[in-house]
């Protein structure tokens, strides 16, 4: 057919935040797929696994009889419906399965059988993903990055989300990039993560940026590990350091891990939502039990339980500020010193926050 369009225009896809239509099946779409995308498969899980095993058995016509068996009748007419309404909502939405074959082909058919024309994209998923790992690795080349550290409850992140030329990796990972970092909701696949990641950076850099400011992280944020180059070219970056001081530190950690933090169990358990907060809380400081050692770690459970127990019969929260306070000065402190020692070279700048603010308008990161 004519007007079965493919097209290979990648980066625009980014730019444009195209929506996309994924037809892979569901497991393969949890494994990791794009942003702006949403899967309406073609195949079900199961389909797709005896559509699978007849391909093995006795090659690729008899399967594709067995699919069309399977995908037939009212099936059939619901999954191009589906397909056909998400068009109608998104114009300009392009379609995808794994390599651009016989699936995006088939649905592709099936929709301008129902005269709606749609764009499928050449080599599927497998392309556009070698397409974003590519740019990912060649990022580096393209820009300059400037890294912002400081103690644990400096602001960083308040700062970050300030500036328009930064990427903020823990809001990409879900995960506050810690031992008591883990939010209610998930962390996204590995794959979700970097293709994300390759989304937010050709973005960037399209705009001309020169400079991109990112939080001091290590390796690993929660679950998530940062791609090895890329990882390793922030390691190696001028780094600025943000300070704050210990009261407003102890503020910041206050509103986000305990304030913030108690508000969103609530929204999302209700009843049991505190009991939940504090188990888990308390399974994060047995996660630093080791590094703490048997004395500090009893004093920062008991610190903690102290203040529950405070706030159980209905009295203020304040008290979590001296538990904040021990962790900060006993644990991260000493931790963040002794990094922040060793990559001395590697620091431009060092103020407050006012003061950081104005140095990266110089920089022309705004």
């Amino acid at each position: 057919m004519s007007n079965l369009i493919q097209s290979s225009e990648f980066k625009s896809y980014v730019l444009l935040k195209t929506p996309l239509i994924d037809v892979r099946a569901p497991i393969e779409f949890n494994k990791g797929a794009f942003p702006y995308s949403i899967n309406l498969p073609l195949l079900s899980d199961e389909e797709r696994h005896l559509v699978g095993v007849k391909y093995k058995n006795f090659g690729n016509k008899e399967a594709m009889i067995l699919g069309h068996k399977l995908v037939s009748g009212e099936v059939k007419e619901l999954r191009v419906k589906a397909w056909l309404d998400f068009k109608k909502i998104n114009p300009e939405a392009v379609l995808y399965c794994f390599r651009g074959g016989q699936r995006s082909k088939i649905s592709q058919e099936w929709m301008n059988e129902s005269s709606c024309n749609i764009v499928r994209l050449k080599g599927g998923y497998k392309a556009f993903r070698n397409y974003l790992m590519n740019e990912l690795d060649d990022a580096p080349k393209n820009f300059k990055a400037i890294i912002l550290g400081g103690r644990t409850g400096s602001g960083k992140t308040i700062l970050l989300n300030k500036i328009q030329n930064s990427i903020d990796l823990e809001g990409l990972a879900n995960h506050r990039g810690s031992a008591f970092g883990r939010k209610i909701s998930l962390q996204p696949a590995q794959i979700n993560f970097e293709n994300n990641l390759a989304y937010e950076l050709i973005q960037k850099l399209d705009k001309g940026s020169a400079h991109l400011l990112f939080e001091d992280e290590g390796k690993h944020i929660g679950s998530i590990y940062l791609p090895k180059n890329f990882a390793n070219y922030l390691s190696t970056a001028p780094l600025i350091v943000l300070e704050t001081s210990f009261e407003e530190r102890v503020e910041i950690t206050f509103d986000e891990y305990i304030i913030k933090a108690q508000e969103s169990y609530q929204n999302s358990f209700k009843n049991n939502a505190f009991e939940l907060w504090s188990s888990d809380i308390e399974n994060s400081m047995a996660k630093i039990q080791k590094k703490l050692g048997s004395m500090r770690y009893k004093i920062v459970c008991d610190l903690f339980k102290n203040a529950v127990n405070i706030q159980k019969a209905q009295g203020p929260l304040d008290s979590y500020k001296e538990w904040i306070s021990y962790l900060l000065s006993e644990y991260y402190d000493p931790m963040y010193d002794y990094q922040l020692e060793k990559n001395k070279e590697r620091i431009l700048f060092r103020g407050s926050l006012f003061e950081v603010i104005n140095y990266l308008e110089d920089l022309k990161i705004k």
